[in-house]
């Protein structure tokens, strides 16, 4: 954790607990969608990957339990990046401010591959979707980063490659931020849909401009607020806000 990090997050306990992030269940365009939304100037957002030992976390309930040590609690959380077979995450991967893993910038196969693609960077106080080679340009501080992609939404605009009518549907989850920093809403459908769907949500009904894809069949959602706790095979890198237990 930074240094100032550690201050903002200190004040804000000072103040009093911190806040959870607002889930609920929306339907857009005749699809079902839960959605958890982050306010960036007041909780805790983080990404967790390995444990003190090294080994990956791989579920909620394993993230849970290495907060408690802390006295704090997993609030919302979901799945954060695509990742190889060992869990290691496939493109760029940072916390505490240090680089995990290498940013990858060539195109490729899989979604991960389908240019523009992007990094999710949570930096203090705020969290910003960057298309990768913008973000290998501008380097920006961020405590912690996951790459992942294709992006869904370009500076409002939907990635070129998606269609209307595509018939690639797959339960989808990602997140998309607002041109301030202090909004980032994640989003996992209830049912299968396409990317242009997908990707409609988070530039139409949200009104978010930038938007990136995090992955499909593992998509998985922590938010016992909806009476969500998703089960299934371990995972790569997981997001979620921390919370006073």
């Amino acid at each position: 954790m930074s240094a100032l990090r550690g201050i903002w997050l200190a004040l804000v306990l000072a103040a009093g607990p911190l806040a959870a992030a607002d889930c609920r269940d929306l339907i857009f365009d005749g699809a079902g969608y839960a959605i958890c939304e982050v306010d960036m100037t007041t909780e805790d957002l983080r990404l967790f990957l390995n444990d003190g030992a090294g080994v990956p976390l791989g579920s909620f309930g394993n993230v849970d339990a290495q907060l408690e040590s802390e006295g704090l609690r997993l609030g919302f959380a979901m799945n954060a990046g695509m990742y190889h077979p060992d869990r290691s995450p496939v493109g760029y991967y940072a916390e505490g401010g240090e680089a995990r893993s290498k940013v990858i910038t060539s195109a490729g196969p899989g979604n991960f591959g389908l240019l523009p693609n992007g990094v999710f960077c949570i930096g203090d106080g705020r969290a910003e979707v960057i298309e990768t080679l913008r973000f290998t340009r501008d380097a920006p501080d961020c405590n912690y980063a996951s790459q992942s992609g294709p992006m869904l939404v370009i500076d409002g605009e939907l990635h070129p490659r998606f269609l209307a009518k595509s018939d690639s549907l797959y339960i989808r989850n990602g997140v998309g931020t607002s041109a301030d920093g202090k909004r980032a809403v994640f989003a996992i459908s209830q049912s299968p849909v396409n990317f242009h769907a997908f990707a409609r949500l988070f530039r139409d009904h949200l009104g978010l401009p930038q938007a990136l894809y995090f992955d499909g069949n593992i998509s998985r959602l922590h938010a016992p607020d909806l009476g969500r706790i998703d089960a299934g095979f371990p995972m790569g890198p997981i997001v979620g806000t921390v919370v006073p237990r």
